[in-house]
C-alpha cells in the first residue's frame, strides 16, 4: 500500500512542483514579486492542487479521521516555513552558481516534499476508526 501511495504522491508532487515553479519563476523573472513573496505564492498555488489530488488520489482509498483539513493546514504551515527558509539559505549558498534560483527551488522543494509525504501519510490522512455501538 505504501508503495502505491508513494508513487501517486510522486506524480502529484511533480505536478505540484511544476505549478509551484511556474508561479515562482514567472513572478520573479517579471519582477512582479520579491523572491520570498514569489516563493509563498508558488507554494500556495501548489498547496491547493496538492490537497485536492492527494486527498482523492493518493490517500483516498479509505475514510479519513475527522480533522484532516486542520491537520493538512498545520502540516503545510510547517512545510511552508521549511520551504521558504531552505530556499532563502540556498539562494545565499548557491549565489556563485549559474542558476541559484533553480538550485534553491529544487533543494527546498525536495526537502519539503520528503517532510510532506511523512506528514500526509502518518499525520494528515490517517484512517477513521469505526465507532463501536453497544
Amino acid at each position: 500500500m505504501i508503495r502505491k501511495e508513494f508513487v501517486l504522491f510522486l506524480v502529484v508532487g511533480v505536478l505540484t512542483a511544476l505549478m509551484d515553479f511556474v508561479a515562482y519563476s514567472t513572478t520573479t523573472a517579471t519582477g512582479l514579486l520579491a523572491i520570498h513573496q514569489a516563493t509563498i505564492l508558488g507554494f500556495v498555488t501548489g498547496t491547493i492542487f496538492s490537497d485536492s489530488a492527494n486527498r482523492t488520489l493518493t490517500f483516498g482509498d479509505y475514510a479519513h479521521a475527522r480533522g484532516s483539513k486542520r491537520r493538512f493546514a498545520t502540516l503545510y504551515a510547517l512545510t511552508l516555513l521549511i520551504n521558504v527558509s531552505v530556499n532563502s539559505i540556498m539562494l545565499g549558498v548557491l549565489s556563485n552558481f549559474q542558476n541559484p534560483v533553480l538550485g534553491a527551488f529544487v533543494i527546498a522543494t525536495g526537502l519539503s516534499a520528503a517532510f510532506n509525504f511523512g506528514g500526509m501519510k502518518y499525520f494528515v490522512f490517517i484512517r477513521a476508526t469505526p465507532v463501536e455501538t453497544v
